[in-house]
């Protein structure tokens, strides 16, 4: 079993290493520019309204879908929002020091503007599966509107998601925090000998994710919309109580993460490029604009206007990365434990919240890492399913709960190494076919914008032409 996974871990790390080359930054990177220049930055100008249309201001219960839009909004966050916050920052810190958090700032600005033309896409391009149900999603849009002959454009999303969409980097971590901080120290197992004590965290993960995910899309938005906000607030909070505590520090480590990401101190060698991939590599693991994950769940969201789905959307990069991956940096970074520790992931996070909040703060995070891992892991079932549909027929899509359970098991064993390099390269197949539809349909949702909000021009000026009239 050993050798398996050394052999498991060497192909993952070459795959991922040279999946990541400049075309896939410049794809991810350039095409988010074009889209936020195109755009006229809307996802700027507009932010507000779309916190309107969260609030559920302009909700229309007979248009089609299956989730409300702020249902959507919670799934893909109990996506995003997840072991790529907590475990994620460590690893971008580890590998590229604290200039990459700067990095994972430009493509959470960028990939706003990204997630909005790709949500926009996912309403205005709906697909139907062999079932006659209505979807949504890259699959779907690129067959919809580029026609069939981009069909095997469809596929290979669709092939790729059902790796990229396993769960295998929430159970690793979630195994990882349990083993370090709970196992080891009660002496259930030892550093060494850690095999058995990591399988049979993996079979309770799986009996717990089971619940949820044979239940659908629907049980899915309502345990997310319930769960998420509980654990941003608690996740939110003891991070800020660490920031606070070291407020002064926080100008320093601010300077310290822009002046690194030019320089590249922190990396061995000073390699500039390295802290770049990596922040990238990070960011679009943590918010997956332009994966084309964020486009299935909004595509399922209840609403017949295409551009409050990528109003809503826009919004997660915000919440996830701006706000929630720096503060987790920040608390690494004022612990010292980057420095001192030969840890990585979620145990370098663990031991910050050790240094930051003695006796309690270890267990606030593994709470919180597994509440984290356990809906990110409800969510991207449904995103292997639908993958799954769209190839072999909505019917046998099910059978993809079979696999991505084992997924579950794998994770739990193998290395962080391996898991998130072949993580990382199939986030980068999939974004692929993502970016390049969405730049070839983006003409159709410029337009589709501009008509949206003279739209909305007319019926604010004719609300203000009707209350003038009682006036008198």
């Amino acid at each position: 079993m050993t050798s398996f996974l050394e052999w498991f871990e060497y192909l993952a790390v070459t795959f991922a290493d040279t999946a990541w080359g400049m075309p896939l930054l410049a794809l991810l990177l350039g095409g988010g520019l074009y889209f936020l220049i195109y755009s006229r930055f809307v996802p700027y100008r507009h932010f507000g309204h779309g916190l309107q249309v969260l609030t559920g201001k302009y909700e229309d219960p007979n248009a089609e879908g299956d989730i409300s839009l702020f249902q959507a909004l919670s799934s893909a966050l109990a996506a995003t929002v997840g072991m790529g916050n907590i475990g994620g920052v460590a690893i971008a810190i580890t590998m590229g020091g604290p200039g990459a958090l700067f990095w994972m700032w430009m493509s959470a600005i960028v990939g706003m503007a990204t997630k909005f033309f790709t949500c926009t896409l996912a309403i205005m391009y709906r697909g139907k599966d062999s079932s006659g149900k209505v979807q949504g999603g890259p699959m779907y849009y690129i067959m919809e509107g580029l026609g069939k002959k981009w069909k095997p454009l469809a596929i290979f999303f669709s092939l790729a998601g059902l790796i990229g969409c396993m769960p295998m980097f929430q159970a690793n971590q979630l195994t990882q925090i349990i083993r370090d901080e709970v196992m080891i120290p009660a002496g259930i197992v030892t550093a060494d000998a850690h095999f058995l004590g990591d399988l049979t965290v993996g079979i309770i993960i799986v009996l717990l994710v089971s619940l949820v995910v044979l239940g659908g899309i629907k049980r899915i938005g309502q345990v997310a919309a319930s769960l998420v906000p509980v654990m941003v607030v608690v996740y939110v909070s003891s991070v800020v109580y660490i920031i606070i505590s070291n407020f002064a520090d926080v100008p320093y480590y601010l300077n310290l993460i822009v002046s690194d990401a030019f320089t590249g101190n922190a990396v061995a060698g000073g390699v500039v490029g390295v802290v770049i991939i990596t922040g990238i590599r990070r960011a679009a693991f943590s918010n997956e604009a332009g994966i084309g994950t964020e486009a299935m769940m909004h595509g399922a969201a209840r609403t017949n206007e295409p551009v409050r789905a990528g109003l809503v959307a826009m919004i997660e990069p915000v919440i996830d990365t701006i706000i929630i991956c720096t503060m987790t940096a920040l608390a690494i970074l004022m612990t010292g434990v980057w420095t001192t520790s030969d840890a990585d992931g979620v145990t370098l996070t663990a031991q910050a919240f050790g240094e930051a909040i003695p006796s309690i703060g270890v267990y606030i995070l593994i709470f919180c890492v597994v509440i984290f891992s356990i809906t990110t892991m409800f969510t991207y079932s449904y995103y292997g399913t639908k993958c799954l549909g769209f190839l072999i027929g909505a019917e046998r899509q099910h059978y993809y709960n079979y696999f991505y359970i084992f997924s579950i098991l794998l994770g739990s064993v193998a290395s962080i190494t391996a898991v998130i390099s072949l993580i990382d390269g199939m986030y980068a197949m999939m974004a692929i076919p993502t970016m390049t539809a969405t730049l070839l349909l983006s003409p159709r949702v410029y337009r589709a914008t501009k008509d949206y909000f003279r739209r909305m021009d007319e019926e604010r000026k004719q609300a203000d032409y009707v209350s003038e009239d009682d006036d008198y």
